[in-house]
């Protein structure tokens, strides 16, 4: 008897996904609690487990498909009716043995040959190989079953292994792992591309002997990793080839939001500059504190402790507008989310309660936060309840710019890349002073100018006196 598993509840508020890939295959033998398919939400890939275990007789979902919660996925027979169907095939078993039993019966026959025709029955050595071909009938009976499982065996590889793997072109089956339980891991199939990176040289440089060779063979190898590093499907249009790629479920709700914020939101935007310097000097002292610890300390800690201070300060910043209801909401807890650059779009995830930690929490905080985006290993909760956004351009580029407003919150703080200016000191000398540029956008319809420029100025003044920053409460 099959029974359907479906796609479970993936988060509050989410009501479909987007297939993005499928583990499994017809007849399959799953376990329960097995990933069978990788989905993506509004703002996050999560691999889905079986509910049950089985053989699995039918997918009924392909990659792209949008299913809602509670649809069905797949289909399994269940684990009693494969354990019934197993000792089926168990009788043909004994069977295999009789041409083993068969094989030794003309060895039986040549014995009393050898002393009347010696040299005829040089073929006589042959009947030796048969008595030597049980054993490897034996392993070729043992290699069946270990061909078979082989076939049903999951590749020990997360989501996010997956999906590098699929976008550099690399297939998994063939990738040794070098993790816990030979789990693939990033730097396994990297070893995969760089080796066959290697080997593509060395034939292009081994085959210049042959000018048409040469040029086949450079060709080749340009051509795939092109196309492995292109985005979408190739194709064609009325002026020439084009690359065409499906709008994931992550980028609709990116450009819902954005849509949502640039049509509903009065934004401005004020511009400054923070002198770090003696932050700087203060992070370059500590940072291998940090290091033995297994911590990079950036400035980035530092700025989430000074906005997040400053949010207490200011709660107009901290607040939300609540359209439907013509009130004000001013939020009690501070949790900062800061915007990170990924492969699949914009992930902004969120540091609860910033206002309460420390630096060294904080900066353990944010290597948390990288290496689950990093690893795809994100979920929706860790994306919700932010009530301010900062958007770090500074690791890429750039000094202001005007950033988008994250609603429903009403203001988002970028910061640019710092660099050394000429500053006039209060006693007239000039210095050279490390700058951070910082661009503060809001929505005016409850922010005003002077209460944007008050909360800037909070966050500068902490950025400035990194002791205030280490003592604020």
């Amino acid at each position: 008897m099959s029974t359907e598993v479906n796609l479970p509840e993936l988060g509050d508020g989410i009501e479909s996904g987007d297939v993005l890939e499928i583990f499994v295959a017809v007849g399959d033998v799953i376990s329960e609690g097995q990933d069978i398919v990788e989905m993506e939400t509004d703002k996050a890939t999560v691999p889905v487990p079986a509910s049950v275990g089985g053989k699995v007789t039918k997918i009924l979902v392909n990659e792209g498909d949008t299913i809602a919660i509670g649809g069905a996925i797949l289909e399994v027979e269940a684990a009693e009716a494969s354990a019934t169907a197993t000792p089926e095939p168990a009788t043909p078993e004994p069977a295999t043995p009789e041409p083993v039993a068969t094989e030794p019966k003309p060895s039986v026959a040549p014995t009393p040959a050898p002393a009347a025709q010696p040299a005829t029955t040089s073929p006589a050595p042959v009947s030796q190989p048969p008595v030597e071909t049980p054993p490897p009938v034996t392993q070729t009976a043992a290699s069946q079953p270990v061909a078979a499982a082989s076939s049903t065996t999951v590749i020990p590889a997360g989501p996010a292994i997956r999906r590098f793997a699929r976008e550099v072109g690399v297939d998994l089956s063939q990738v040794p792992g070098s993790g816990a339980d030979g789990r693939i891991t990033r730097e396994d199939v990297l070893s995969v591309v760089r080796s066959a990176s290697q080997s593509a040289r060395a034939t292009s440089a081994t085959g210049s002997t042959t000018p048409a060779a040469k040029s086949a063979t450079k060709l080749a190898p340009k051509t795939d990793t092109a196309a492995a590093s292109l985005p979408g499907t190739a194709d064609v249009d009325d002026f020439g080839p084009i690359r065409v790629e499906r709008m994931s479920k992550m980028r609709k709700t990116i450009s819902k939001q954005m849509h949502a914020s640039w049509s509903t939101v009065p934004r401005v935007t004020n511009f400054d500059d923070a002198d770090i310097t003696d932050l700087e000097h203060l992070r370059q002292s500590s940072k291998e504190d940090y290091a033995a610890q297994g911590l990079k300390l950036t400035t980035m800690p530092f700025l989430i402790k000074a906005v997040a201070t400053a949010l207490r300060h200011n709660p107009a910043i901290n607040a939300i507008i609540d359209e439907e209801n013509e009130q004000l909401i001013y939020k009690d807890y501070v949790n900062v989310g800061v915007a990170v650059d990924t492969d699949r779009g914009l992930v902004v995830p969120v540091m609860n309660n910033a206002d309460a930690m420390g630096i060294p929490e904080v900066t353990r905080g944010l290597a948390e936060m990288a290496g689950k985006v990093r690893g795809g290993n994100f979920g929706v909760n860790d994306l919700r309840g932010g009530t301010f956004t900062i958007s770090n351009l500074g690791t890429i580029g750039g000094q202001y710019s005007t950033p988008i407003v994250n609603v429903p919150e009403v203001a988002i703080l970028l910061v640019g890349r710092s660099r050394k200016l000429p500053v006039v000191m209060p006693d007239d000398s000039i210095q050279a002073r490390l700058m951070m540029p910082l661009s503060l956008s809001y929505d005016h319809r409850l922010v005003d100018g002077a209460t944007a420029a008050r909360f800037l100025n909070d966050v500068i003044g902490y950025l400035e006196a990194p002791s205030r920053l280490l003592l604020a409460l």
